[in-house]
């Protein structure tokens, strides 16, 4: 059976207050005993099972969302205060529960200096129901919630799909995934499917929607699977994560149950994208439609990127609550903390279990180089990366316009996709960098305050830095921007030019191949010496019949129209166009088998030869 929490709605006043065995009127008592009062939307979870804490942890929520682990005696202060009990009430009320003599004057004491700067009480004669409480981890939460299905709708939901957590179910479930995988990578082929799906517009925009509807999926797993485990799930919504859309499921009555529950709750959203894969592949297999299996091999780097657990994806909240421990980034402060010589041990490290202090540790150690290697790789590639993100994005807007422009609707949607992937990392990370900044800088002048010195020091060296890392941007000591590319993908580029024009080899190569080629003739440019090889079709100008494209080859040569083998090399063909209709020409030299840098004619020459071209060199 669930239980119910109880909810405080916020600050409250009463008529009356208890002192004892009589009500007197409260203008009276609260001169004698204040009456403490919580915040708004407070719930109390109880105790956190599974902690790997020494010591035994209590859970509350605040009503902005954030958990607050608190001692068995801040639990039973905080638990007693109803907005009508005045602190004398409470002590009373709280001794007898925790067995030993707690006067009124402790519970203020506690009020004031532990619970009020939590954010759990409202300020003795504050009547407003905003408690300024502290958060943690600013840089790396969920902003700009956004609910999509009520607590009521996840509800019904979740009732009807608890079902798939059952073991017998699970075991079928995940017996069919390995027998889909297998087949799909070993057998039938993963990657055949993706590029077939590249080449259409409609059939990408299919599989864009099936991975939205995967990330629905998704949550319905987390929501069913706490609700399997006798916990409460909230709503669902959407929001931005770092630098991108992000979907959550309120899921904080989970902390109530056993460790089980909570790590089956965090496997849920990637066991319904298992399942969602066995759907994919039945809709493969009555309809044999490659959009299915595209979509299955996308859905896989779905499950790779939440095991991670580098940010609060659910990689993280497992690691969490195997080591028992609900914020794993507040832990990275104390922890290094402690790890420096000299640094006793800090409370918050001392107080954990071994196995979770083991388990924490090994996670910060690897944590916080990645992190520092990364925003340095960032920092150092700054111009690189903003210059070819910058083109990419205008290269990609321009071909996106140009597609609705032309009528290609799908094309254009496509092409909406592929400008919001270049959109949001670069609007995520300037977010990510204004942030980070001024959290620095809050950081800083909290910790230097008072020590003018230390404060003026540190400006100092922030200053030269951010010098000599904007001289080494300015001089050109970072790499540069990265050449253009043809797109990988280019159905979500839309007008982005597939090839690129080859640019011109240098001179002496051109006029010494080291192994002539039959479909391309070379002309000497003006000045560059005694002509190499035998005239071509070009010579006798227009008139003369010959197809040219001289956007297809570089400067200073000039490809025939047919090749003399009807099997040209591969690296060959884009650089030798057909020839025009009506048009019957015949190469005019074959090349020797040695590697002589000039070409001998093996026949006389053609009749569209050019009768004022020089003579080709004697063998």
């Amino acid at each position: 059976m669930t239980k119910s929490h109880k909810v405080h709605p916020g600050p409250v006043g009463a008529a009356a207050c208890e002192t004892g065995d009589t009500a007197l009127p409260c203008e009276y008592t609260e001169t004698l005993f204040p009456v403490p009062r919580l915040g708004a939307g407070l719930q109390f979870l109880g105790e956190y099972q599974g902690s790997g804490s020494t010591e035994r942890k209590y859970l509350v929520r605040r009503g902005d969302g954030q958990v607050v682990q608190l001692s068995r005696l801040l639990y039973l202060v905080a638990e007693a205060i109803d907005g009508t009990r005045n602190t004398e009430t409470v002590s009373h009320r709280v001794s007898g529960r925790y067995g030993r003599e707690v006067s009124a004057d402790n519970v203020e004491y506690l009020i004031e200096q532990k619970l009020e700067p939590l954010g759990i009480t409202v300020p003795f004669g504050q009547e407003s129901d905003q408690v300024a409480g502290p958060t943690t981890d600013l840089l790396l939460v969920l902003k700009g919630h956004r609910v999509i299905f009520h607590e009521r709708q996840v509800a019904r939901i979740a009732k009807a799909l608890a079902w798939l957590h059952r073991p017998p179910v699970v075991v079928l479930v995940l017996s069919a995934a390995l027998g889909v995988d297998v087949w799909l990578f070993a057998v039938h082929g993963a990657i055949g499917p993706v590029l077939q799906v590249l080449e259409q517009p409609v059939l990408m925009l299919a599989v864009f929607v099936l991975i939205v509807a995967s990330l629905v999926f998704h949550e319905f797993g987390h929501a069913s699977a706490c609700r399997y485990g006798g916990a409460r799930p909230g709503s669902i919504g959407c929001g931005l994560f770092l630098i991108w859309p992000s979907m959550y499921t309120e899921v904080t009555d989970v902390y109530r149950i056993g460790r089980a529950g909570r790590i089956r709750t965090d496997l849920g959203g990637i066991y319904f994208n298992i399942v969602f894969v066995l759907g994919l592949a039945l809709g493969y297999f009555l309809t044999g439609q490659p959009l299915f299996l595209a979509a299955i091999y996308l859905v896989h780097f779905e499950i790779l990127e939440q095991l991670l657990p580098v940010v609060r994806l659910d990689g993280y909240y497992i690691l969490g609550d195997l080591a028992g421990i609900p914020d794993l980034f507040g832990k990275i402060k104390p922890i290094l903390q402690s790890m420096l010589p000299g640094r006793l041990v800090s409370p918050e490290v001392a107080g954990l279990k071994r196995p979770a202090r083991v388990m924490v540790t090994a996670w910060v150690v690897t944590m916080v180089p990645l992190i520092v290697a990364e925003l340095g790789y960032v920092l150092w590639n700054l111009p690189r990366l903003l210059g070819t993100s910058l083109r990419s994005l205008a290269d990609q807007l321009a071909g996106t316009w140009s597609a609705f422009a032309d009528g290609q609707v799908s094309a254009g949607l496509v092409g909406v996709v592929g400008s919001f992937m270049l959109i949001c990392p670069l609007a995520g990370a300037t977010y990510l960098a204004v942030r980070l900044v001024g959290r620095l800088v809050k950081v800083t002048a909290r910790a230097t305050e008072g020590n003018t010195r230390l404060r003026v020091a540190i400006c100092g060296g922030a200053l030269v830095g951010t010098g000599a890392l904007c001289a080494a941007w300015l001089a050109g000591v970072t790499p540069e921007p990265l050449p253009r590319q043809p797109p990988i993908a280019p159905i979500l580029q839309p007008g982005v030019p597939t090839a690129l024009p080859t640019a011109a080899a240098p001179a002496e190569v051109r006029s010494t191949p080291a192994v002539p080629d039959p479909t391309v003739l070379t002309r000497p440019l003006p000045g560059a010496g005694a002509p190499s090889a035998s005239t071509s079709a070009e010579a006798s100008g227009p008139a003369a019949g010959a197809s040219v494209s001289p956007s297809a080859s570089p400067a200073g040569v000039v490809p025939t129209s047919v090749p003399t083998s009807p099997t040209p090399s591969p690296s060959r063909t884009s650089a030798s166009p057909s020839a025009s209709p009506g048009t019957s020409t015949t190469p005019s030299a074959t090349p020797s088998g040695s590697p002589s840098p000039s070409v001998t004619p093996s026949e006389s020459p053609s009749e569209t030869e050019d009768p004022q071209a020089p003579p080709a060199p004697a063998p």
